[in-house]
């Protein structure tokens, strides 16, 4: 056995990205991306929310998101205001173009998983998650910086 191509780590990278190339390939049609889709989708839930609080919530890097939110900007999808409370911060609004958009889109995450973990036993399916969820677990607790 390879040790490398047959870890468990390579095993979830590999899903990860097969994941995320579909996921991208089912929103290009539509002309979102992603992350895109990710901040539509949360505005439509949580409403007006400050751009600088989106990065955190959505799990994005703070510049990467100013590029995202400009393009959603652009397409007419989100309108960037300034607050009422403070001046220096900038709230992000769904448009009903955004609405409308997203209102035509599936979960492109819950079609992809459905494919994916199609004809598998949820009881496999939760033994993985388990798995990996201590191995993260073990990862994030353990101080590398210390050696073995």
């Amino acid at each position: 056995m390879d040790q490398v191509k047959d870890s468990l780590g390579t095993w979830a990278k590999r899903y990860y990205y097969a994941n995320r190339l579909a996921v991208e390939t089912l929103l290009r049609a539509h002309g979102v991306g992603a992350t895109q889709w990710l901040v539509l989708r949360h505005l439509a839930a949580a409403g007006p929310t400050a751009q600088r609080d989106l990065g955190r919530v959505i799990g994005a890097e703070r510049a990467a998101l100013s590029g995202i939110v400009s393009t959603l900007v652009r397409k007419g999808f989100v309108e960037q205001l300034t607050s009422a409370v403070d001046q220096r911060r900038r709230e992000l609004v769904l448009t009903p173009s955004g609405r409308e958009l997203l209102d035509g889109l599936p979960d492109p995450f819950e079609e992809v998983r459905a494919v994916a973990l199609a004809g598998i036993d949820h009881d496999e399916i939760d033994a993985a998650i388990r798995v990996l969820e201590r191995a993260i677990a073990q990862v994030q607790a353990h101080d590398f910086s210390r050696g073995r």
